[in-house]
């Protein structure tokens, strides 16, 4: 049986402006995501470093997690932070 489908990682700025574009985006981001049907939880917080925020991302199956890949690449969130760098890892738990 297919498991969850876990982001974990940083959203970098490089930049206040950056972190601006963040600030006002991420709350709708947040919103719709955590909306999405198959979305467990979903954490982006800003770290200790004022640049970096940490991203938790937690799907029921690679389906929904895939849906939410899809939606989010036409959203207003991916179109404005298209230029801030992500270093992410995506771990796809198997379960028996």
């Amino acid at each position: 049986m297919a498991g969850n489908v876990r982001l974990t990682g940083r959203l970098i700025c490089a930049t206040d402006a950056e972190c601006a574009i963040v600030r006002q985006y991420l709350p709708e981001h947040i919103r719709l995501t955590r909306a999405e049907p198959g979305c467990i939880s979903f954490e982006v917080i800003e770290t200790e470093n004022p640049l970096i925020w940490s991203v938790e991302e937690r799907f029921v199956d690679q389906p929904a997690f895939d849906a939410h890949q899809a939606r989010t690449k036409d959203s207003a969130w991916a179109r404005e932070t298209a230029m801030i760098r992500r270093d992410y890892r995506i771990i796809a738990a198997d379960r028996s």
